[in-house]
């Protein structure tokens, strides 16, 4: 006698036939009770379908075939076209170690049946070509498997007596009150119509998590299917064993009930087997290779986009803290997406699978973000947490049915444990692996204060270790937004991609088109303080960015805004330091004819334009004024006595002041700032032209070093007394001295920077070194004795000077012009 089972369909060669196949051959396959094998057979059918249609294009007929007496069992599917000519792209055995997201999209379906089916061929006839794939049935609990302790195949159920056989059908609405109530139901159950409609039906169903995933009532109630079993309470008060078939309608969302007693469950459909521990023998073989992470991940997602038909599939993992989600993998058309989805069915309290036929009526911000409209989900439970979800999506609404959401679900539970293992073990990699690239890119960028060396060093740290190519935008203070650096993997391309990038958006980033090519595009805002200092963009190959590195690039980008806000603070207080230390310094040395003049003035602070000396030498009247000074300290505060002091000398002298009065008022003016320990030394003086030649100074030194006059013969001589600091006393008088300037005769005057340099304890002036030096210098003209002296503090030491350094030199080179007001 034959045994063979033989169950076939047909379906025209449109897109929507490899979903009529897989429920096709799910539902044969659960009354033959090999729903253990639905996973990989649905998997296959859809891929065999899905060529015959793309390849041959006419209608379609699909064959089961289960061979009962053979040893083992053999379940066979058929897919026959009408396109013999039309040959297939053959596939060679994909070896055990070789990733699945390494199959070549073009003959994908054979290259799964090598590696899933136990044997597959192609068969030519005149009229029609036929694919099919065999899987040897070893474990089916129907056929083969004992159970413990008992020989032989388990034993057929006995079904109860005919005349007990009541069929009760019981309508529910959506919040689970009971609309209908048949007499059936009332002879199984005792419940006249009128005591059950209206009640609650989880008032009358002892329920305990019934289902191969302890689904609540509430949950089974949504569910488009279930059969299992459950216990009713009878009007005497008893709990009736039944059996149950659960169905919910699309439009009314109304949820229809078969019930008969337990021993009539043969009536109804039976329940599927329980599924095996994984899904599929050759599937788990694929997930437990030892492969990288992401592979891992990109395996799941792919064999989820493939059974289920989706038009993309994602692999969702919790953030930090658990309640957000973001994407890990993703397979089909994933659209780039990035970072986190937290809203409505995704989240952390969604324990059970779940399906949204429209999206975009029920969470708009969603399904934009997948854009898709159709949705099927399962989460990832370990130890009672989800720890992520599974999700396949379609662009049109109604793509998916309720039997697919425990398909998810069983591949949800079979892979949530090793993903989960080694995602702990990949974070702890990865959280190492961060800290180090930023750590190197602190280092790297920290002290920087040029905006466009920080984009371009932005820029390299991504490429290649992240992004194919990226491109940092810099926001001045105005709010304008320009392109200032790009970079790619490839050198070649700069110049291309520079031209191809908007070198000024007129929009936000999120809604600029970028036309770069076939890279996936993202942006990650460069924000501190609440202000914007631009965008890092990148291009990437792959279409999907794990959440770990979307988090690191956020964190670099967060390091960036603040090394720019900081460059930014450094600018301005540069340029501001620089306009006002410039103009503390006189514009210019004032033409003084028959005198030849040099200045040195050189800050101690490394980068300041002006410290705590000063000089200055203008015209006033009939005669010139030169003033020194020397204020305690350096850096900003003394350049702030600094400017002070000039400004009021030059201020004093040009109201006809006299040398003694400046330095009266101007101790004045010190005393009454406040600034304690602000102390100013001054030597200040004017030259009056004389008849024969030369000129009268009238000089006087406020705590200075003396002034130095060089005779034409050599001969070197102090020429002022010292006097009290400015800033120490109040009411303290000040005097001058005067003496003449002879033609060719030289005045030095310079601050304690030239006269205390410092080697070790041997200080520049010792034992009238100054004097010595200038001594050498008879004949040289002013700008060659400035240097001469600035040569000797220089190499006075090995190390550099401590204190401003500033000198004046004044030569009478002939007989004096009178200066005209």
């Amino acid at each position: 006698m034959d045994t063979t089972r033989v169950s076939s369909t047909a379906f025209d060669g449109t897109p929507h036939a490899p979903a009529h196949a897989r429920r096709f051959v799910r539902q044969v396959l659960g009354e033959w009770h090999l729903s253990h094998l639905a996973e990989d057979a649905v998997l296959l059918t859809s891929e065999l379908v899905t060529n015959a249609v793309v390849h041959a294009g006419t209608g379609i007929e699909l064959t089961c075939r289960l061979d009962v007496d053979a040893s083992p069992a053999k379940l066979e599917i058929e897919v026959d076209d009408h396109h013999p000519t039309r040959t297939i792209p053959t596939a060679q055995p994909m070896p055990a170690d070789v990733p699945a997201e390494s199959v070549p999209l073009s003959g994908r379906g054979l290259a799964l049946a090598s590696m899933l089916a136990d044997a597959w061929g192609v068969t030519y006839t005149r009229t029609a070509k036929r694919v099919w794939v065999r899987m040897d049935v070893t474990d089916c609990c129907d056929l083969q498997e004992a159970a413990p302790g008992v020989a032989g195949p388990l034993p057929a159920p006995v079904p109860g007596p005919l005349e007990t056989l009541h069929v009760g059908v019981v309508v529910c609405d959506r919040d689970g009150l009971v609309e209908s109530w048949n007499t059936e139901a009332e002879k199984l159950l005792g419940w006249r119509p009128e005591q059950a409609v209206g009640r609650k039906l989880q008032d009358l169903v002892s329920w305990n998590g019934h289902g191969p995933y302890a689904l609540s009532l509430d949950d089974t109630l949504g569910l488009g299917r279930w059969r299992g079993e459950a216990r009713m309470l009878h009007a005497d008060g008893s709990l009736l064993p039944v059996y149950v078939s659960h169905l919910r309608t699309r439009g009314q969302r109304s949820s229809i009930w078969m019930v008969v007693a337990d021993d009539h469950r043969e009536v109804l459909t039976p329940a599927p087997a329980p599924p095996r521990g994984e899904t599929g023998g050759r599937i788990k073989d694929l997930l437990d290779h030892d492969m990288p992470f992401a592979e891992l991940l990109d395996t799941v997602a792919r064999i989820v986009q493939l059974s289920s038909g989706g038009d993309a599939a994602y692999v969702l993992l919790a953030a930090d803290g658990g309640n957000r989600f973001g994407v890990a993998a993703g397979a089909g058309a994933t659209a780039g997406l990035v970072g986190v989805l937290a809203t409505g069915v995704l989240s952390s309290d969604r324990k059970a699978p779940a399906m949204v036929e429209d999206l975009l009526a029920a969470d708009v911000e969603l399904a934009q973000q997948l854009r898709a409209r159709s949705l099927a989900c399962a989460p990832l439970l370990v130890g009672g947490e989800v720890i992520g979800h599974i999700v396949v999506t379609a662009a049109r609404p109604g793509h998916f049915d309720q039997e697919l959401t425990v398909s998810l679900q069983h591949i949800a539970d079979q892979v949530a444990v090793p993903v989960h293992r080694e995602r702990l073990a990949e974070q702890d990699r990865a959280h190492r692996g961060r800290l180090s690239f930023l750590a190197e890119a602190g280092e790297l960028l920290a002290g920087v204060h040029d905006e466009e060396l920080l984009a371009a060093l932005t820029a390299q740290l991504v490429v290649p270790k992240i992004a194919t190519w990226a491109a940092v935008y810099l926001t001045d203070l105005a709010g304008m937004t320009r392109l200032a650096h790009v970079w790619h993997a490839e050198e070649r391309h700069n110049a291309d991609l520079r031209k191809s990038l908007p070198a000024i958006p007129r929009t936000a980033f999120d809604d600029v088109s970028w036309p770069v090519g076939p890279e996936t595009v993202l942006s990650f805002p460069l924000l501190t303080q609440g202000r914007s200092h631009g965008a890092l963009v990148i291009g990437r190959a792959e279409p999907t960015l794990p959440l770990e590195l979307a988090d690191l690039l956020a964190d670099l980008c967060r390091l960036v805004a603040l090394n720019l806000h900081t460059a930014m603070l450094y600018a301005r207080q540069a340029t501001t330091s620089r306009v006002l230390q410039r103009s503390l310094l006189p514009m210019r040395v004032a033409p003084m004819p028959g005198l030849d003049s040099a200045v040195v003035y050189e800050p101690a602070e490394e980068g300041a334009d002006v410290g705590g000396d000063f000089y200055d030498l203008f015209t006033v009247a009939d005669h010139w004024c030169f003033a020194l000074g020397d204020v305690c300290g350096s850096g900003p505060e003394a350049a702030a006595v600094t400017g002070l002091a000039r400004h009021a000398v030059r201020l004093l002298a040009k109201e006809n002041y006299t040398v003694a009065d400046i330095f009266d008022r101007l101790n004045q003016a010190l005393l009454e700032e406040g600034e304690e320990g602000r102390f100013l030394s001054l030597l200040c003086g004017e030259l009056t032209p004389l008849p024969q030649g030369g000129a009268l100074c009238t000089i006087a030194s406020a705590g200075h070093p003396p002034p130095l006059l060089l005779r034409t013969d050599g001969r070197v001589e102090a020429m002022a007394s010292p006097q009290l600091l400015l800033g120490v006393e109040t009411g303290a008088r000040f005097y001058v001295e005067t003496f003449e300037l002879a033609p060719e005769e030289l005045l030095l005057c310079v601050t304690d920077g030239v006269t205390e340099r410092r080697d070790g304890d041997r200080l520049l002036d010792d034992d009238d070194g100054l004097s010595v030096l200038l001594s050498g210098c008879t004949g040289l003209s002013a700008h060659a004795v400035a240097e001469r002296v600035r040569n000797a503090v220089e190499s006075f030491a090995a190390e550099p000077s401590q204190d401003d350094v500033a000198l004046l030199v004044i030569k009478a080179s002939a007989a004096l012009r009178t200066v005209r007001p």
